[in-house]
């Protein structure tokens, strides 16, 4: 998936968590209060617990 021009900066402005993502030449930006940031921390950490615990998977 062309990841290797992506780059995610991560700061805080004021009472917002600003999140740039950068790729190519295009730029998305999301504020998130910090409650949402917080949930987003949560469901990001469950995901990719839940990856890595599926990688163990094995089917035969």
């Amino acid at each position: 998936m062309g990841q290797d021009n992506r780059i995610i900066n991560v700061d805080i402005e004021r009472k917002w968590v600003r999140i740039a993502i950068n790729h190519g030449k295009d730029e998305e930006i999301l504020k998130l209060s910090l409650t949402e940031a917080r949930d987003l921390e949560e469901k990001l950490n469950s995901t990719i617990e839940d990856y890595f615990q599926r990688q163990n998977l094995r089917i035969d």
